[in-house]
C-alpha cells in the first residue's frame, strides 16, 4: 500500500513539472517572435523647404540686331565687349543693290506723275475716259507706295544701336552675304539693377515658388560673394529642350560692382509656400528612390505596418516626408529588416525631434 502511495506521488510530480515546462517553452516561443525595434516618435511640422538652383546672368534688354533687307555686309564698326551709346551706327550693308532699288522706285514714280498729269489735262477736255483716269491715278498711287517701300528698306540697311549698352556678340562679318533678318550683333543694356539670374527649376518646385520670394546669390566669379535678391518672373510653360521652368531673380540691395552676361551664379531660393512634412532619420527608410519610399509604422507599440510615403528631399542625416504617415505614432528606425506587415515588436529604444525645425540642406 505504501509503495502505491509512493508512485502515485512521484508520478503526479512528474506531470506537474512536465506541464510547468511546456508552460515556459511556450513564453519563450512566443517572446521570441517579438523582434527587438527602435523607433522615433513623429512630428509634424510646418517648412518652408528651399530650392537650390543654378544659372546665368542677364539684362531683360537683350537684343539681337538684324538688316530688314538682305545684302553683303559692308562695314561693321564694334566688337564684342564695346561700350556702346544709343543710336550709335554699328553695322552698314553694301547699298549698292539697295539704292538702285531707290533709284528705280523714283523713275517709275516720275513715269506715273507723266501719265497721270496727261490724263488728267485729257479727262478735262473730255478726250480721256473715267476710266483711263482712275487708272492713271491708282498707278500713281502705287509708284508712291513704292518709293516708300524702297526708302524704307534704305534705312534700315543699317544697324544702330537701341540703348547704351554692351555687344556681347558679333555673328557675322564684312564682306558675308546674309538673308534678311539674320542676327549680326547681339546687345544688352546698361541700366542701374537690371540684372537678373536666369533659373531652371523643376515642375515641384515652380508650384511652390511666388513672386516676391525671397532668394541668396552667390557668384563664383566674384568670390563666391552673396547677395540678395527676389524672384520677379516665373515661366507659365516649360523649355522645349530642358524640361525645366524658368524663373529671373533680381538682385536688390548690395550689388555686385561688376557685372557681365554669362556669370554663372547659384541660388537659394526661400518659397513664401509652406507645407506638412515630417523629418525622419535616415536609417528609418527602406527601397527609397527620388520621389517615393516605404516605412514601418507602428501606433499600439505591439504591430507594425508598412507604409509608403512621399519623399520631399533626402538630406545628408535626415529625409523629408510629405505625404503617407497620416495618424501615425512612431517610425521604426532600427530592426525594420526584420520585419513584415504585422509584425509583433518590442521597443528597446525611442527617440524624437531634439527641435521644432527641421534644418534642410
Amino acid at each position: 500500500m505504501k509503495t502505491l502511495k509512493l508512485l502515485t506521488l512521484v508520478t503526479l510530480s512528474s506531470l506537474a513539472y512536465a506541464c510547468s515546462h511546456s508552460s515556459g517553452n511556450e513564453n519563450a516561443v512566443i517572446e521570441s517572435n517579438e523582434i527587438s525595434v527602435k523607433v522615433h516618435e513623429l512630428k509634424v511640422e510646418e517648412v518652408s523647404q528651399p530650392i537650390h538652383t543654378s544659372g546665368q546672368f542677364t539684362t531683360n534688354d537683350e537684343t539681337f540686331l538684324s538688316f530688314k533687307m538682305g545684302g553683303i555686309v559692308d562695314k561693321i564698326f564694334v566688337n564684342e565687349g564695346d561700350r556702346i551709346q544709343k543710336g550709335q551706327l554699328l553695322a552698314t550693308l553694301n547699298l549698292t543693290e539697295i539704292d538702285a532699288q531707290v533709284s528705280q522706285a523714283k523713275l517709275e514714280f516720275e513715269k506715273a506723275k507723266r501719265n497721270y498729269d496727261r490724263v488728267s489735262n485729257l479727262f478735262k477736255d473730255s478726250v480721256a475716259t473715267l476710266e483711263q483716269f482712275q487708272n492713271s491715278k491708282t498707278s500713281l498711287d502705287i509708284a508712291t507706295q513704292q518709293v516708300e517701300t524702297a526708302r524704307f528698306n534704305r534705312s534700315y540697311s543699317e544697324i544702330r544701336a537701341l540703348a547704351h549698352g554692351h555687344v556681347l556678340r558679333k555673328m557675322a562679318s564684312e564682306g558675308q552675304v546674309i538673308a534678311a533678318g539674320t542676327p549680326v550683333l547681339q546687345t544688352n543694356g546698361s541700366k542701374e539693377n537690371d540684372w537678373v539670374l536666369k533659373v531652371g527649376i523643376s515642375d515641384r518646385d515652380w508650384s511652390r515658388t511666388q513672386l516676391g520670394d525671397h532668394a541668396s546669390v552667390s557668384i563664383d566669379a566674384l568670390s563666391g560673394e552673396t547677395f540678395l535678391a527676389k524672384v520677379v518672373q516665373k515661366s507659365s510653360g516649360a523649355d522645349l529642350y530642358s524640361g525645366a521652368f524658368s524663373v529671373e531673380l533680381r538682385l536688390s540691395g548690395k550689388l555686385p560692382k561688376v557685372m557681365a552676361s554669362g556669370l554663372f551664379g547659384k541660388a537659394v531660393i526661400t518659397p513664401s509656400f509652406t507645407q506638412k512634412v515630417w523629418a525622419l532619420p535616415y536609417d528609418a527608410l527602406l527601397d527609397g528612390d527620388s520621389q517615393h519610399g516605404f516605412v514601418f509604422v507602428t501606433n499600439d507599440s505591439k504591430t507594425v505596418q508598412k507604409r509608403q510615403v512621399t519623399i520631399t528631399s533626402i538630406g545628408k542625416d535626415k529625409v523629408t516626408i510629405s505625404k503617407g504617415l497620416e495618424d501615425s505614432k512612431y517610425v521604426i528606425v532600427a530592426g525594420s529588416a526584420y520585419l513584415r506587415d504585422n509584425s509583433p515588436i518590442r521597443i528597446v529604444e525611442q527617440t524624437m525631434n531634439k527641435a521644432n525645425s527641421v534644418s534642410m540642406k
